[in-house]
């Protein structure tokens, strides 16, 4: 066990390292720069040359990289904000939780409703019931979450106005009422999340319980003369959800990419809505710092995701 944590730590520190140092590179290279969003055409050239100087834009490529990694592993810095002139860790640490806060909710959520759905799809195989699940798992897939967000805003926000049409709480609300209007907030943004990514854990969880519904044991466990559901839910679901678990840590980027759509369309106030308004201000150090700290969750998750992995079968710890 301790030499697979040890790969899984040195394999995820690379990732991390690699995702940084592409984004670093892919802003540098996306056509205009900071001073094209924050001054106008006719302030001088000298003015303009003077704030790339402070930004340490002036330099060359390789020696911003190597400022940039001194200062984020050296020294624990993201840097300072081009556009709001503060911290960036503190602009991070402002929005961070709303958007873990969303994220959590919808993959709760979306397991809680998938898991059960593809176990019973499975089981019921080849029924309406199977062909209606799966049916509705395949509309989910092609749906475009913008469009979705959209679609929710127009019928539950403003024609049936049950919910908020953006934000993440009311002005001036506190105490208990504060959670409640918190939480009427997210209710859309974690519809239109749960929707697009249910139907990957739906269809999985229905493949793999197939599979385990054919083995051997399974039969033995009937021969046995135990109730159907004790088979169902206490042998089959622990070994189909192998398979499952690891989708799970995989699914992880795709909602961080869908929560950053998402937080755009209801102007959600995370890291998602924070990573659009800083690429229409190429505000560097956000992005950079924004996409530091998604690469480190999605990497700490999937680590986690392989100790359970190896917690549901030990043999994997073997390879």
């Amino acid at each position: 066990m301790t030499h697979f944590l040890i790969a899984r730590l040195l394999r995820g520190v690379i990732t991390v390292l690699v995702a940084v140092t592409a984004t670093f590179l892919i802003l540098r290279v996306m056509p205009g720069d900071p001073t094209t969003m924050m001054l106008d055409n006719r302030v001088p050239e000298e003015i303009r040359q003077q704030l790339l100087k402070d930004f340490g834009l002036d330099k060359d490529l390789f020696t911003q990289y190597i400022i940039f990694l001194k200062q984020l592993f050296l020294q624990f810095d993201l840097g300072t904000s081009f556009v709001q002139r503060v911290p960036v860790m503190d602009v991070i640490l402002s929005r961070l939780p709303w958007t873990l806060i969303l994220m959590s909710a919808s993959m709760l959520i979306t397991a809680l409703i998938g898991i059960p759905l593809g176990v019973i799809a499975a089981y019921r195989k080849g029924s309406f019931l199977d062909q209606a699940i799966n049916a509705l798992s395949i509309l989910g897939i092609a749906l475009f979450i913008p469009w979705l967000g959209i679609i929710l805003l127009y019928f539950l926000g403003l024609k049936i106005p049950w919910f908020p049409i953006g934000g993440a709480v009311s002005v001036g609300i506190e105490g208990w009422d504060y959670i409640w209007d918190a939480t009427h907030h997210l209710v859309l943004p974690v519809v239109s999340l749960t929707i697009v990514h249910l139907a990957s854990y739906v269809l999985y969880m229905r493949a793999s319980t197939i599979d385990v519904l054919n083995e051997e044991y399974i039969r033995t466990a009937r021969a046995k003369g135990l109730k159907e559901r004790v088979v169902l839910w206490r042998h089959a679901v622990r070994n189909s959800l192998l398979s499952t678990v690891t989708m799970m840590g995989l699914q992880l980027g795709a909602i961080v990419g869908g929560a950053i759509l998402t937080e755009t369309v209801f102007a959600y106030p995370g890291l998602g809505r924070l990573i659009y308004e800083a690429v229409k201000e190429h505000d560097y150090p956000i992005l950079q710092g924004t996409f530091l700290i998604l690469a480190v969750t999605v990497v700490v998750v999937n680590i986690l995701t392989d100790l359970v992995y190896s917690y549901l079968d030990p043999k994997i710890t073997n390879n």
